[in-house]
């Protein structure tokens, strides 16, 4: 089996870094927008939107490297709904009624977050893989268990 090697503490706090920001500034900006209430919760829902997606399609991309099955419907549903996130985000945008540097920060904020949820996925799966890498060395092999022999 190939060894995963673990993201370093500072790829990790970073990622962490990049998600917080861009998700922390851009609900402050919708908390301090001047538009009804139905327009934010748009923008807040098609943030959380993308965000699982993009969480999604990072997860079905790396499963079928690492040979773990992913059917062909999940994988299309997590880049369709990713793809339709960052479509509703640029259709509401250029249709609202926001000056162009507030179109731009909640575009940008974004797709910080996006990118950076990706990075936080990764090194989630990253760090597990390194870590169940390591408790393997340690424990009995599956056969061991099977012939009811002591560890």
């Amino acid at each position: 089996m190939k060894q995963t090697q673990q993201p370093s503490n500072a790829f990790i706090a970073a990622s962490w870094f990049a998600l917080l920001t861009g998700v922390t500034a851009y609900i402050i900006g919708l908390w301090n927008a001047e538009m009804q209430l139905n327009e934010k919760g748009y923008y807040f829902t098609v943030l959380m939107f993308g965000l699982f997606s993009a969480i999604s399609v990072q997860k079905a991309v790396r499963d079928q490297l690492e040979g773990i099955p992913v059917t062909n419907l999940y994988y299309g549903i997590a880049w369709f709904t990713t793809v339709l996130s960052i479509v509703l985000l640029t259709v509401g945008l250029w249709n609202a009624t926001l000056t162009k540097s507030e179109k731009g920060f909640y575009a940008i904020s974004f797709t910080l977050s996006i990118f950076a949820a990706i990075a936080v996925q990764k090194n989630t799966r990253d760090s597990r893989a390194a870590f169940s890498d390591d408790s393997k060395s340690h424990t009995p092999d599956a056969a061991a268990f099977s012939r009811n022999e002591p560890f």
